[in-house]
C-alpha cells in the first residue's frame, strides 16, 4: 500500500540517486588510473527527451476510458550509465575532475536528503489519515 500516487515515484528516485552517488565514489576512487574515463549515470535527460517528443502522455481511444495516472512513467525512468564526453585529459588519459565529481556527490546528497524528507512526511501524513480515520 502506498500513503500517495508520488510514494513509488520517490522511492524510484532515491535509489537513482543512491545508483548515481556509487557512479561518482567510483570515479574518485579512479581518479589515479591511467586512461580511466569519468561516468556519469543520466536520468533526467532521458526523462526530458521522452517528454519532449510526449512519449509519457496517456491516450484514450474511447470517451469511455478512464482518465488513469501516468503509470508508464517507471518503463521511461531507467538510468544509463555513460562515459562523459570533452572532459580535459590528463598525461596518463585519465579524465576524472577531483573539484567537479566532489561537487556532484554534493550537489546529488541534498537531493537524497531532499527525497528522504519527502518521503518521511508523506509517510507521516498517511500515517495520520490512518489513525483518524481508525478513531471514527
Amino acid at each position: 500500500m502506498e500513503a500517495s500516487k508520488v510514494t513509488g515515484l520517490l522511492f524510484d528516485q532515491l535509489s537513482f540517486r543512491n545508483d548515481r552517488q556509487n557512479v561518482i565514489s567510483s570515479n574518485i576512487a579512479n581518479i589515479n588510473t591511467p586512461n580511466y574515463k569519468t561516468k556519469d549515470l543520466v536520468f533526467e535527460d532521458e526523462l526530458q527527451k521522452a517528454n519532449k517528443s510526449n512519449d509519457l502522455s496517456l491516450t484514450t481511444t474511447s470517451s469511455m476510458h478512464i482518465a488513469g495516472s501516468n503509470n508508464s512513467l517507471k518503463q521511461q525512468e531507467k538510468s544509463k550509465l555513460i562515459e562523459l564526453k570533452g572532459l580535459e585529459e590528463q598525461n596518463d588519459g585519465n579524465n576524472v575532475n577531483l573539484d567537479s565529481q566532489m561537487s556532484e556527490m554534493s550537489k546529488n546528497k541534498v537531493i537524497f536528503d531532499a527525497l528522504q524528507s519527502s518521503i518521511k512526511k508523506d509517510s507521516t501524513w498517511f500515517k495520520s489519515v490512518i489513525e483518524s480515520s481508525a478513531k471514527n
